[in-house]
């Protein structure tokens, strides 16, 4: 029993872009599903938010937790889950949009056969091409997200990062920002381009809409260098350039540049005054990685020094901000380097996925601080290197 995926994508072409919840609907009819329900994370990571529709549900759907429901089983293990009912079996598939985990659909069926549970995984699959094809052409799936009012900063800064979750052949990475509602100066990206993956994690001076457009120009610097095929060392060049013509003094940011070949595990790295990454292998942090700094971008002109290290299959590479290792909890106390290192061997060494070990530890820096309300931006990526491509 499958999903027809050619008619749901036809029933989707021309509607309007806010109906996914009633093309899925459609779909998982096919499977003799009903009171299909959608959930999305809300930016923070923290609770399922469901999508309002026009149908008639047997019980309301409510804001669930993520992880202490069975909604949210379904969303951190990324698998189906299963309960059985008087009236059939409840179902919750994880929704991915490519790579990234962004929700959860909930149907009953009525029963528990294989070939039905197949049906829902590939429902979620179709529910997250579905919201990635049409999210930019309505609003409802950002506000669905939001808990709460976000501040003009912050919504410049999730449009333009990347999805949190990649997968792409011989690497996997993952990363948050926080506060979810109110960061400025903090974003990363990465691209996945054959053999070779890049990715960067930038921290931009200040707070508020300031940060986020000196961040927003870095980012658009470095995505054009990139895009041109530039060296490190000419893209860290043209980040300072660029900063330095174009913002009005003072301005910059920090940050650090990597290229990874996925073929060979070879890692060249910059780095522009920001926090030493991480490197993590068989659960422990084995190092702080180092880079001779130059100057944070647009401050002052300097050389720029390209470190090389050589992965073996499984290492994983944590880039956080001072915003992480900075956060103060009650009495003043800042969580530090030590803490950090000590927390994500913890994580690691559940040989959970990058995105799980990237939310513990940003739910690790929230609760040092006892609230959302951070003294700083605090972003933390991860990304792990497998091995090479068919070994």
């Amino acid at each position: 029993m499958k999903i027809d995926f050619g008619t749901a994508l036809r029933r989707a072409r021309g509607c309007n872009p806010s109906e996914i919840g009633r093309i899925l609907a459609a779909a998982g009819a096919e499977l003799g599903a009903r009171d299909v329900v959608v959930y999305l994370v809300d930016f923070g990571q923290t609770v399922l938010e469901p999508l309002p529709d026009d149908s008639t549900h047997a019980e309301l759907p409510k804001t669930e937790p993520v992880g202490a429901s069975m909604v949210g089983r379904a969303f951190v293990d990324q698998r189906v889950v299963t309960v059985e009912r008087p009236d059939g079996v409840r179902v919750w598939a994880p929704i991915l949009e490519g790579s990234d985990r962004t929700g959860v659909v909930a149907v009953t069926l009525p029963d528990g056969d294989e070939d039905r549970l197949r049906g829902c995984e590939e429902l979620g699959l179709l529910a997250g091409y579905l919201i990635a094809a049409q999210a930019r052409g309505t609003d409802v799936y950002n506000l669905y997200r939001r808990r709460r009012s976000m501040s003009l900063a912050a919504s410049m800064q999730w449009d333009i990062l990347p999805p949190l979750v990649l997968r792409s052949g011989a690497v996997s990475v993952a990363g948050l920002v926080e506060p979810a509602y109110e960061v400025g100066g903090d974003c990363f990206d990465y691209a996945a381009n054959g053999a070779i993956f890049d990715f960067a994690v930038m921290d931009a001076m200040g707070h508020g809409v300031r940060s986020a457009v000196i961040a927003s120009l870095a980012i658009g610097c470095y995505r054009h260098g990139r895009r041109e095929s530039m060296s490190l060392e000419a893209m860290h060049a043209e980040l300072h350039s660029t900063l330095e013509d174009h913002i009005e003094k003072p301005a910059f940011a920090t940050g650090v540049l990597g290229r990874l070949d996925t073929d060979a595990g070879r890692l060249t790295w910059s780095n522009a005054g920001h926090p030493l990454p991480l490197l993590v292998r068989n659960g422990q942090v084995l190092e702080e990685m180092y880079c001779p700094p130059s100057p944070p971008w647009g401050l002052l002109p300097g050389d720029v020094s390209v470190a090389t290290t050589e992965l073996q299959p499984g290492d994983s590479v944590l880039l956080y901000t001072d915003g992480v290792t900075g956060v103060r909890d009650g009495e003043g106390g800042e969580m530090g380097v030590e803490r950090l290192i000590d927390l994500t061997g913890r994580s690691a060494s559940d040989q959970i996925p990058p995105e799980e070990v990237v939310r513990h530890l940003v739910n690790s820096v929230l609760e040092h601080r006892g609230s959302t309300d951070l003294n700083d931006d605090a972003t933390v990526v991860m990304v792990r290197w497998d091995g090479p491509p068919n070994t």
